[in-house]
């Protein structure tokens, strides 16, 4: 459930509702939209899908909560979360179905340099959740807020997590069963959310980031990438891209929220080495694809500049 949330008759005119996996993927991949749109009197609405239980500890005095040991990883970041919000500004943010209800369903990385789901994954994993029946629980939610802007993953959920991955498909089929009058009326009256985007990491970005750190003499933020050569899963080339959100003035609210979620970033990693050698524009400009909808009027580079844009 929400920590707090706006009356319908209190919303704001316009919202936006995020799906993701575990916490510190938002922070990740869309928080400084998230607070801009927040400073904005705009609606930001999280769904985070499971607490994290199996994510890496980078704190040593915490590697007691491994899922192998205590086993309370999952509460632990579930107050890093509520850090994060609070970093962001965000005040309504839930986990899908409840705190507990799907837990995370781990990973293991593929030597072709994605990951895939772990030999041994636990009974309510998220990756074992019935599609329908976690699609539902997310109807509510959609029927609720009613968001006219929807954001989650692309179709290999960025870099292959099993969790990501369904985190896609229950978004995209929440947002389909929504719409439909006839479909549990009890859920409240049906929502056909206008536009849903797929978070994006732009190719030339990324390059010309890369080419910065090296040129600065860093060779071990982002170690193996190379400016020229291939680039990961979650790189997505611009030609692809619909939206680039200009969020910089937030960046420090994102790096916040970052650092907020401590067990699984840490302040020397990547991230924040980013952002100490390039500068907020690594971070500050946040780019989407988009799945469903029309695009609004684009900026100078032919991409939207706002996610409401049009509506």
């Amino acid at each position: 459930m929400p920590e707090t949330a706006a009356s319908p008759a209190e919303a704001p005119a316009q919202r936006m509702l995020l799906v993701h996996a575990h916490p510190d993927d938002e922070s990740i991949g869309q928080g400084a939209t998230m607070a801009k749109y927040v400073a904005e009197g705009r609606g930001v609405t999280l769904v985070t899908c499971t607490a994290g239980e199996m994510g890496e500890i980078l704190v040593p005095e915490l590697e007691h909560l491994a899922a192998d040991r205590e086993d309370g990883l999952g509460e632990h970041r579930r107050g890093e979360l509520a850090a994060a919000m609070a970093a962001l500004g965000v005040t309504d943010h839930r986990f899908l179905g409840g705190f507990g209800r799907y837990r995370d369903s781990g990973m293991q990385w593929h030597e072709a340099g994605h990951a895939i789901a772990a030999d041994t994954i636990h009974d309510n994993a998220f990756w074992h959740a019935d599609l329908t029946e976690a699609a539902t629980l997310l109807v509510e939610v959609l029927r609720e807020v009613r968001p006219q802007v929807v954001v989650t993953y692309d179709e290999f959920g960025g870099y292959g997590h099993p969790d990501h991955i369904q985190a896609h498909r229950v978004a995209m089929y929440a947002v389909q069963l929504a719409a439909v009058p006839s479909y549990r009326r009890d859920l409240g009256e049906a929502w056909d959310v206008p536009k849903v985007y797929w978070g994006a990491m732009s190719e030339s970005r990324l390059r010309e980031g890369l080419r910065r750190l090296r040129a600065a003499g860093d060779t071990t933020t982002f170690e193996g990438m190379d400016p020229d050569g291939p680039l990961p899963h979650f790189v997505t080339k611009d030609e692809d891209l619909t939206a680039a959100v200009d969020a910089m003035d937030f960046v420090d609210a994102k790096m916040a929220a970052l650092a907020a979620h401590a067990t699984q970033i840490t302040t020397d990693g990547p991230f924040f080495a980013l952002s100490n050698n390039v500068g907020s524009e690594a971070w500050g400009v946040e780019f989407y694809r988009l799945a469903k909808g029309t695009p609004g009027p684009a900026g100078p580079d032919g991409l939207e500049t706002d996610l409401f844009a049009g509506l």
